[in-house]
């Protein structure tokens, strides 16, 4: 007996909606595996994850604070993916929106009035779309993969924040600590409940999903997306340009990480660092196909990975949990996601035997030659 994968003859829509769900539980089982297997008491663990961040009204702000940057960058991958563009490097453009929205605070530190907050998101936008036209042009021009140009650029951008914060724009009252002077009040996203955690870029994520889903449910824009995501030789006939959306797909997913990287700084961190990220860029991949590649969907899954933050903040605080068991649980989500995936497309069947096609050995007799038969 064996297992076979055979394909549907169509897409199977009971999987596409169950498929995370089951994702989901396997990360949960395999998840309270692993903590049996470092010693700790599974339940409690499971408990220190997912429940007790949910317990007390200051860590549901903290969880929307950090619900925030993946929503917004994942909302932006979305069209990149769908399209067939594949921008793997998010992270960096999180970061170069954080530098373009911070030459503001940091050059006109003492410039107060309620146009800064606006100038820094426009800014951040700014960068970080322009960090992602970078493997666009590559892509379209020499033909390199944007999956490797896209990558790579994540550590440029990376030593560039490091170098900035230790050099030119270190504070000079600062005691030699690598980071630049605290943003004046004017360049603060305000919190939006009291003195709490949850800052106005929430406000931006759930705009960008309402955006996003306008956009590819009710434009001709978002139609052109789906096709040339799906079948770029039909986008070709119907004259859809391949390079114009590869530049389309790049700008907005940079323009939202951009957006992200500056709001976190502005309303979480209020100043640069060498380190403004836990890696919400390449989470937020993991965020976009959790959520099916849809706003509504991506807002939830945007949310449960937040809790993962959350919760092994929580678990590293009660059981002494190492902050990279948070990496291994994200690692598992999206590789039973992607596993599971395949239940979409194909079912399991159980084959005994030799199995369809098996042929029975041919007897002796038929193997002689007819000439010396008798």
């Amino acid at each position: 007996m064996r297992l076979e994968l055979k394909k549907r003859p169509e897409h199977s829509r009971a999987m596409a909606i169950a498929s995370p769900l089951i994702a989901i539980a396997l990360t949960v089982i395999f998840g309270a595996i692993l903590f049996a297997v470092l010693g700790y008491d599974p339940a409690k663990a499971l408990y220190s994850y997912f429940i007790e961040p949910l317990t007390e009204a200051w860590s549901l702000e903290e969880l929307a604070s950090k619900a925030t940057p993946l929503v917004l960058i994942a909302v932006g991958l979305s069209v990149a993916f769908l399209s067939n563009t594949w921008n793997i490097g998010a992270e960096g453009q999180y970061t170069m929106g954080a530098i373009f929205g911070s030459i503001i605070p940091v050059y006109f530190w003492q410039w107060d009035s309620w146009m800064v907050l606006p100038a820094m998101m426009v800014m951040g936008m700014i960068g970080g779309a322009l960090y992602a036209s970078i493997p666009a042009f590559l892509k379209t021009r020499f033909g390199t993969n944007e999956i490797l140009t896209s990558l790579m650029l994540v550590y440029v951008a990376g030593f560039l924040l490091d170098w900035l914060v230790r050099g030119p724009w270190r504070d000079p009252g600062g005691y030699n600590f690598p980071e630049t002077r605290d943003f004046s009040e004017a360049a603060i996203l305000p919190p939006m409940i009291g003195n709490g955690a949850m800052h106005w870029g929430a406000v931006f994520a759930v705009v960008a999903v309402i955006v996003v889903a306008f956009l590819l449910g009710g434009t001709l824009k978002g139609f052109e997306v789906k096709v040339l995501g799906q079948a770029e030789r039909a986008g070709a006939f119907a004259g859809f340009s391949r390079k114009k959306m590869v530049y389309f797909g790049f700008l907005l997913s940079g323009a939202f990480s951009g957006l992200a990287g500056i709001a976190t700084v502005s309303g979480t961190v209020q100043q640069l660092q060498p380190s403004i990220s836990p890696g919400y860029g390449f989470t937020a991949i993991i965020v976009a196909f959790l959520g099916r590649l849809n706003p509504v969907g991506i807002l939830i899954a945007g949310l449960m990975l937040a809790l993962t933050y959350l919760g092994g903040e929580s678990a590293q605080v009660t059981m002494g949990i190492s902050d990279k068991v948070v990496r291994v649980f994200q690692g598992m989500l999206l590789f039973f996601v992607l596993a599971c995936d395949t239940l979409i497309l194909y079912r399991v069947s159980i084959v005994s035997g030799r199995g369809k096609g098996a042929r029975p050995q041919d007897p002796v007799e038929n193997l002689v030659p007819a000439e010396e038969a008798v």
